[in-house]
């Protein structure tokens, strides 16, 4: 068969080619692997010398592989993708820069930023975080147009997206709510929330014990799963932490237990919805919950991700004390290998090793070597700050972080997926010219035992 075979277009599309001249079906905007693609990438892992009963079996699958590729993607930008079977897992462990709120949709910010990723083949992607208010400004009216220029522009260089789901703001002047759930149904969406021993808001947080809420946000979560989840380089989503904030005016015991009741809904209906990708619950707080709390994620094979790195930091350190659970950092060290883990180096982070402010000034090396070492990481989240990201640059460019795709992080196909797939990127010259949807390996990468 020849390698420069073409796609013939349908209707309303047009055939573009990666690096390797195969073919790729563009649906307005964006991308979709046309299923030949990995037709052609199972052909040529085919060895002259291997037996003709192997050589029939892929004959087999490279003819079922053909008639599949000829039924038509309907739908919003569905991207098929042929090599995730049902339960197999889009896995790219690394370090991903998490960029500014503000960034995402400025062109000169964002070319600074993949020029920064392109030098560093330690960054394998970037985190973006988007609120339901962005997402969705009318009821059941969409808006998936920034995710998708970044998932393209992403794609082109051969690096790939986590988004996540803002569930509170630190703004009181924004909600992360759209204006139709600001209404009594919803109880009014979202509420204002504060500092321990203050009265001043600070932000907002989703009501997301009113079930109207929950309702919408699934209805959202399962949009994104249809449009987004069998896209090769779209790797996770997440929701923001499980820290409510001390809301101004008081919640009742119910409502808080709704409110986490239903956060843990929203986590298994992103499994649902996701099946070939990574979901991720950001968890720091209330400790009381979290034994619990983080059974449940596990259960369902979410991961486990932190909002901060803070080396020193009583409360999320606290392990083994008599009448006081365990803070977050200790649940990363029992579910090491269980579920995929993810912590988060934010603003605040680069400055201290504490929340309180009281400890020390970290470097970049000291916050990697923790995340690493003692939250046994396969995901890094590192925040652009603009003080920060040079050094983060520096240290992500040491051979200890370029010696392989992980950037030095465990890599290991966590025990909750039956098995993780590893789509590899081509690298022409030094730079991305394109992106090539390629399968390492034709089966499944298995966990490490």
């Amino acid at each position: 068969m020849n390698k420069n075979v073409q796609a013939i277009p349908t209707n309303g599309t047009q055939t573009l080619t990666t690096t390797n001249n195969l073919p790729i079906e563009k649906f307005g905007s964006n991308y979709s692997a046309k299923l030949c693609i990995y037709r052609n990438a199972i052909k040529s892992r085919i060895n002259t010398n291997s037996s003709i009963a192997v050589k029939k079996m892929y004959a087999m699958l490279i003819m079922a592989l053909f008639f599949i590729s000829m039924a038509l993607i309907s739908g919003q930008e569905v991207y098929a993708a042929a090599q995730l079977e049902n339960n197999s897992v889009k896995w790219h462990p690394g370090h991903y820069y998490a960029i500014l709120n503000w960034g995402k949709n400025d062109p000169t910010y964002l070319a600074q930023v993949y020029r920064e990723i392109q030098e560093t083949p330690s960054l394998r992607g970037l985190q973006i975080r988007y609120s339901w208010a962005e997402l969705e400004q009318e009821w059941g009216v969409y808006d998936f147009s920034s995710i998708d220029q970044r998932l393209t522009e992403l794609a082109a260089l051969g690096k790939r997206l986590i988004i996540l789901l803002d569930t509170k703001t630190y703004k009181v002047s924004t909600s992360p709510v759209p204006d139709y759930v600001k209404k009594k149904q919803f109880e009014w969406g979202a509420f204002a929330f504060t500092r321990y021993n203050s009265n001043t808001p600070i932000g907002h947080s989703i009501s997301l014990w009113n079930p109207h809420v929950h309702d919408r946000l699934v209805a959202l979560i399962s949009r994104l799963g249809e449009r987004y989840n069998s896209h090769p380089y779209f790797e996770g989503i997440g929701l923001t932490e499980t820290s409510m904030g001390h809301s101004i005016n008081v919640l009742s015991s119910v409502q808080v237990d709704e409110y986490y009741k239903n956060l843990l809904s929203l986590n298994q209906h992103m499994r649902q919805h996701f099946p070939n990708t990574m979901t991720f619950q950001i968890t720091n707080y209330p400790r009381q919950i979290l034994e619990q709390f983080t059974n449940t994620l596990t259960e369902m094979g979410a991961a486990l991700a932190a909002p901060d790195v803070f080396i020193e930091d009583p409360g999320l350190n606290m392990k083994e004390k008599p009448y006081t659970p365990d803070g977050v950092y200790a649940y990363f060290q029992k579910l090491s290998g269980i579920v995929p883990l993810a912590p988060a180096v934010m603003f605040k982070n680069y400055t201290n090793t504490r929340q309180d402010e009281t400890g020390y000034d970290p470097t970049v090396w000291e916050l990697l070597h923790f995340a690493r070492n003692n939250l046994n990481a396969n995901y890094i989240f590192w925040t652009r700050a603009p003080e920060h990201y040079e050094e983060v640059l520096q240290v992500l460019s040491w051979r200890e972080q370029t010696s392989d795709p992980a950037g030095g992080l465990n890599s290991a196909c966590p025990a909750s997926y039956s098995s993780c797939i590893d789509i590899v990127e081509s690298q022409h010259g030094g730079s991305y010219n394109g992106w090539n949807a390629k399968i390492r390996n034709i089966f499944p990468l298995h966990r490490h035992r």
